[in-house]
């Protein structure tokens, strides 16, 4: 990912801004990974708190899908 700095996990923002997942107004379309994880089983986040993280390879997978 571009700017990762070594990070391990990326939040559902970061993955839709990086991949350039927004809607008309510029804002990410955190929806749309979402249904996508119901869809494809290789997307399978790390929840906490009840907020995603995908790891880099996931986020490989995530930009092949789109």
């Amino acid at each position: 990912m571009k700017n990762s700095n070594n990070k391990k996990h990326f939040s559902i923002s970061e993955v839709a801004l990086e991949i350039e997942l927004m809607n008309k107004s510029g804002k990410p379309n955190n929806h749309t990974l979402r249904f996508w994880e119901k869809k494809f089983k290789e997307i399978r986040p790390m929840k906490i708190n009840n907020h995603r993280y995908f790891t880099a390879e996931q986020v490989a997978i995530i930009k092949l899908i789109k």
